[in-house]
This record gives C-alpha cells, sequence and structure tokens, in this order.
C-alpha cells in the first residue's frame, strides 16, 4: 500500500525524484483486468526512466467511459496489483474522465500510452513536451485486451455448468 499514493504525495515524490536525477515515466488507464499485454507495456514503460507511475481511473470514470458493467475490479484492488508489479513505483487514482490535471502537475519526463494510441491523441502531451519531456506510443500487443479477456469467459462459459 505504501506505493499507491494521493497526487500531494506522487508531488512530493516527484520533488524527490528529481532532487535525485532520476527520470519519471508516466503511464495512465483502466488497468481493469492484468493480462500479458499489460506487463509487456509495463516493462517497455519502465525501461525508459528510474521511476514508474500509473494513475488509474477511479470506479466512477470507468462507469462514465465503459459502461456501468466495468469495472470488473474496483480501484482498490486494481492499484493493489499494479502497486505489487516490481515495474511500477507509484499508483495513483483519478476521478476524471482523462489524467490532464495530474499530467500538467506532475510534468513526468516521459509520458507514454499503448500503441493503440496516437501521439496527437495522448493527453498531456503539450505540456510534457513544453516542459522539455518526451511523449511515446508504444507497441500495442495485439489480441491482448480486458474486452478480449471478457470475450473469451463470456463465449467459454455463457451457458455452461463448468464453473
Amino acid at each position: 500500500m505504501e506505493k499507491i499514493l494521493s497526487l500531494e504525495q506522487l508531488l512530493h515524490s516527484r520533488q524527490m525524484a528529481k532532487a535525485n536525477g532520476q527520470r519519471i515515466v508516466f503511464t495512465n488507464g483502466c488497468f481493469d483486468l492484468i493480462h500479458p499485454g499489460h506487463i509487456s507495456y509495463l516493462r517497455q514503460a519502465r525501461a525508459l526512466g528510474d521511476l514508474l507511475v500509473i494513475a488509474i481511473n477511479s470506479d466512477a470514470s470507468i462507469q462514465r467511459i465503459k459502461g456501468p458493467s466495468r469495472p470488473i475490479l474496483s480501484e482498490t484492488e486494481r492499484a493493489i496489483i499494479l502497486a505489487a508489479l516490481e515495474m511500477v513505483s507509484y499508483v495513483t487514482i483519478f476521478d476524471e474522465e482523462t489524467p490532464h490535471k495530474i499530467i500538467s502537475t506532475l510534468l513526468p519526463d516521459v509520458l507514454v500510452k499503448g500503441g493503440d494510441w496516437s501521439i496527437d491523441k495522448i493527453v498531456g502531451r503539450q505540456e510534457v513536451e513544453e516542459a522539455g519531456g518526451i511523449v511515446l506510443s508504444l507497441p500495442y500487443l495485439a489480441g491482448a485486451s480486458t474486452t478480449d479477456i471478457i470475450t473469451r469467459i463470456l463465449s467459454r462459459y455463457n451457458n455452461s455448468n463448468e464453473l
């Protein structure tokens, strides 16, 4: 739980990291059901700096974006799982539809999203680049998504008594 921080705590950690010459990498998303695509992506992101910060959408934020049947795992469960990963330095939760406020406040050295996001669509790009940071779209692992996993589960167990 010590890796799950509020924005204020995250800013303090950012100041300490900057004073130590550490490079902060930032990404965000729902991270509803962690799968191999997430792990590959997070390893790539972490390799770009010294600390990896992940901002996850709150439950309410995800419901506004994806509908009432999501998320599958609560924001607390998702934060705990991500914080347990060795490549993750810090996790924070945001309630807005985008992490613009966090990004423009934190101003990470590197801002990354998955390859399904084009650079020009990445929220916070302008602020990060204006502050001297870089913005990257990392390769996307096709067929590895939470939606794919949910579809696979439903197709296998929809009319089955195998649970």
